[in-house]
C-alpha cells in the first residue's frame, strides 16, 4: 500500500466507514431493484432510495449542499413528479412488450454498453486525493460559494448539459408513459350493445322480496307468473345455499295482497 493510501485512510474515522457501507449498500441494492424490478412503480420507488443513501454520503463527505440539493430537487421533485404521473397513467408490465420507438431495445443496449465503457476508463484513470473537502471549502469560505465558482466557472458547459438532461429525462417519462392505440376506442353505443349481446340480465337485479312477514335479504322476489326472482337475492347467499325457498301458503297470500284483500290467515295484516 502507498504512502498515499495509507494517509488517506488514516483521516477517516469509524463512523465515516460505517456510513459508507451502510449508505453504499443500500444505494447498490437501490440500483439493482430498479433494474429488475417488472412494474415502473417499483422501480421509481427504488431509484428515489437510492438518490436518498446517495445524500446521506455527500452530507458526510462534506458537501453538504450537494447533499441538500439531491433530497429537494431529484428525490423530493423530480422522482415523485415521474412517480405520481405512473401512478396516474397506470404503466403495466405489459405495455414493455410494445415498442413504442422502433428499435430503442437495441439503442439502449449499444447506449448502456458505451457507457459501461466510459466508466471501466474513468476509473482506470483515477487518482487518489485528500480526503474530505475541508480544504476546498476553506479556500472558497464555504461549501455554498466553493460550489458557486466550480459551477459557473470551470465546469458551466457540463451545468448546461446536465440541465439538458433532465429535460431529456422528462421527455423520457412522456415516452413511457406514452399508448398508441391498436384498437378503436369504445363509445358508450358499443359497450351498451355488448352488455344487450350478452347472455345475462342488461339492467339493474331486482330487490329481496318483501312481504307481510319476510323481509330478509335472502327472501326472493316473486316474478308476475309467481316463480321465484333468484337474482333478487345477493350472489354471495346463492352461492352458500342461503336461499330462502317462498312457500305455496306465502304466494297465495301475495296473490290475496294483490288483490286487496288485507285478511291473511284471518288476521287483518292492516
Amino acid at each position: 500500500m502507498s504512502g498515499l493510501s495509507v494517509a488517506v485512510l488514516s483521516v477517516i474515522d469509524t463512523g465515516e466507514i460505517w456510513t459508507f457501507w451502510i449508505c453504499g449498500s443500500l444505494a447498490v441494492l437501490g440500483a439493482l431493484g430498479m433494474v429488475f424490478s417488472r412494474k415502473a412503480v417499483h422501480s421509481a420507488l427504488w431509484i428515489a432510495m437510492t438518490m436518498i443513501n446517495l445524500a446521506c454520503l455527500y452530507i458526510v463527505q462534506g458537501a453538504v449542499f450537494l447533499g441538500m440539493v439531491q433530497v429537494i430537487v431529484y428525490t423530493g421533485a423530480v422522482m415523485m413528479l415521474f412517480l405520481f404521473v405512473l401512478m396516474l397513467v397506470g404503466v403495466e408490465s405489459g405495455d414493455s412488450l410494445v415498442e413504442t420507438i422502433r428499435g430503442q431495445r437495441l439503442a439502449a443496449a449499444l447506449a448502456g454498453l458505451a457507457f459501461l465503457i466510459l466508466l471501466v476508463t474513468v476509473l482506470g484513470r483515477v487518482t487518489l486525493a485528500d480526503a474530505g473537502t475541508a480544504t476546498a471549502n476553506a479556500e472558497y469560505g464555504g461549501n455554498l460559494q466553493g460550489l458557486a465558482a466550480l459551477i459557473f466557472g470551470r465546469y458551466l458547459l457540463a451545468f448546461e448539459v446536465t440541465s439538458a438532461l433532465l429535460i431529456t429525462a422528462a421527455l423520457g417519462a412522456m415516452m413511457l408513459a406514452h399508448r398508441e392505440h391498436i384498437l378503436p376506442k369504445r363509445s358508450q353505443a358499443d359497450m351498451s350493445r355488448e352488455r344487450f349481446l350478452k347472455d345475462e340480465h342488461p339492467g339493474s337485479l331486482p330487490p329481496p322480496g318483501v312481504y307481510a312477514r319476510h323481509n330478509a335479504v335472502d327472501t326472493p322476489a316473486l316474478l308476475p307468473d309467481g316463480t321465484m326472482a333468484e337474482n333478487s337475492v345477493p350472489a354471495s347467499l346463492r352461492a352458500r345455499g342461503s336461499l330462502r325457498q317462498v312457500s305455496t301458503e306465502l304466494t297465495h297470500e301475495v296473490a290475496q295482497l294483490a288483490s286487496g284483500d288485507a285478511s291473511i290467515g284471518g288476521e287483518d295484516v292492516r
